[in-house]
């Protein structure tokens, strides 16, 4: 019995720990806190990112001093850390206990039948009203169910010596929102478990024309995606006139057992998603020591436009025309330096291409050009013949955040039902309203007194404008039945 009693002491004292409302403040002020510098640190990124960003808080020396004790404290992957899913199991758990808890006296509430009660109990009411009518009690009665009724409450009625007694109530089940919020909560945090134990979170810097059937972490560790994806091709589109970049895109590919299966387009906010895993795109660059094809549009004067693809050195001829030319150096981004007036490079990226060109034309002197991708009138020469610089291709790589989330639908499934839950919480309230109405003299003489008391769990102020309104449309029905 002793031994008993000692585990049902034990039992208790988990039990009590876990129904804290403490408990439940302290660790969402944990988890809060840790989500805030999980936002402020970028999450699986390369460590010369986040102490650049902690220098601006902490300064230059300490930097590298804090972000080796963020990364050991798990802050580097912080939402796949064992202490931040520890929390949301903890903070899960309390709300189930809670919930547990106190439920059985809100369901006792909820389930609670509606009685009569006397006419002094109602008089004492958190909400009360008290009218004479010169009517009479069959009429007073009647228009009263009228107008409860009309306000979607259903009636019950109470007789005895010669006074009548409605009393109904709706909405009882709101009382329940808060334990749909709760299982909404709860449901988030499973998600978020889920995805946390069984998805993953990584990037792949593919270059066009290349194929990968892993992703990589932070860390440099390959995750096996089940698939190949290609890139055909990267682009970005620039501000007309200006180096900032407008949108960047990719095409991407998934192949499986050979087979092209699936190809999209992706941008910024419009990612490539399969078999559970998606794409996102969120940066570019230049491969280093890339050697690719540039892609020039031939176009004679008056004639349809052809395409040719050439490495360093390759020599190409505009069709009809005899100009031939030779692709000899290549810039990523060209521009006169105003000071000295010489071209210079001032980007590793393909912020504003160019490619030079020997030319040869018939009967004249061979000259180089500089033919601009972004600026297509560089490439018109004398005759009117065209070439445009289209790309060069397979210097270039689309970066991509990879990531895989299964736990992701129940987490929409559990916002859902929180906004079903925190609307039935805030805008619906258990409402009971009795209504006592007798005669004020006795053998059915005289005024009718009609006495009404109600109570709410929520939005009194609401709920008194509501019999107001019921009150008010029944004397104004007993009024116009007077007149006839």
């Amino acid at each position: 019995m002793k031994e008993e009693k000692q585990k049902e002491d034990v039992f208790e004292s988990v039990w009590k720990f876990f129904a804290s409302v403490k408990l439940a403040v302290a660790v969402f002020i944990i988890l809060s806190f840790s989500s805030i510098v999980g936002t402020i640190v970028e999450q699986q990124a390369e460590p010369e990112k986040n102490i650049a960003l902690l220098a601006k808080f902490f300064g230059d020396s300490l930097a590298p001093t804090v972000y080796n004790i963020f990364a050991k404290l798990g802050f580097m992957d912080m939402y796949h850390s064992w202490w931040f899913i520890s929390f949301l199991i903890t903070f899960s758990i309390n709300l189930i206990v809670c919930s547990l808890d106190r439920f059985p006296k809100t369901w006792k509430l909820v389930k609670m039948p509606l009685k009569p009660l006397a006419v002094n109990v109602i008089k004492t009411l958190p909400v009360k009203k008290e009218i004479k009518l010169k009517t009479t009690l069959a009429v007073a009665k009647d228009e009263f169910f009228n107008s409860l009724r009309t306000s979607k409450y259903q009636v019950l009625e109470a007789n005895e010596n010669n006074e009548v007694q409605l009393y109904c109530q709706k909405w009882r089940y709101a009382r329940l929102g808060v334990y749909v919020v709760h299982l909404s909560i709860i449901l988030i945090f499973l998600g978020a478990i889920i995805g946390a134990r069984f998805g993953f979170g990584g990037f792949l810097n593919l270059p066009e024309g290349q194929i990968s059937d892993v992703a990589y972490t932070a860390n440099g560790s390959e995750i096996p995606l089940g698939f190949s994806i290609k890139c055909n091709w990267y682009d970005t589109k620039y501000y007309e006139g200006i180096d900032m970049p407008q949108e960047f895109h990719s095409e991407l590919v998934i192949i499986e057992n050979g087979k092209e299966v699936l190809k999209k387009v992706i941008e910024v906010n419009d990612p490539l998603t399969y078999k559970g895993i998606t794409f996102y795109q969120s940066s570019y660059g230049m491969i280093p020591n890339a050697s690719g094809y540039f892609i020039l549009g031939l176009k004679p004067n008056g004639h349809q436009q052809s395409t040719v693809s050439l490495r360093f050195g390759d020599t190409f001829e505009i069709p009809g025309t005899g100009i031939t030319g030779t692709v000899i150096d290549f810039s990523p981004a060209l521009a006169r330096d105003q000071r000295t007036g010489a071209l210079i490079s001032y980007s590793d990226n393909m912020v504003n291409p160019a490619v030079a060109i020997q030319f040869n034309m018939p009967g004249q002197d061979s000259f180089k050009g500089w033919i601009f991708k972004r600026y297509p009138q560089t490439g018109i020469l004398p005759g009117g013949h065209e070439i445009k610089f289209e790309d060069y291709w397979g210097v270039e790589y689309t970066g991509m955040q990879v990531s895989k989330d299964p736990g992701i639908g129940l987490i929409y499934i559990a916002c859902i039902i929180m906004a079903i839950g925190l609307y039935i919480t805030f805008f619906i309230s258990h409402k009971k309203i009795w209504i006592h109405i007798a005669h004020d003299t006795p053998g059915g003489k005289g005024p009718v007194s009609v006495s009404v008391g109600g109570s709410t769990n929520r939005n009194r102020f609401a709920f008194e404008k509501e019999i107001d309104h019921i009150l008010s449309t029944a004397s104004h029905a007993i009024e116009g039945r007077s007149k006839k």
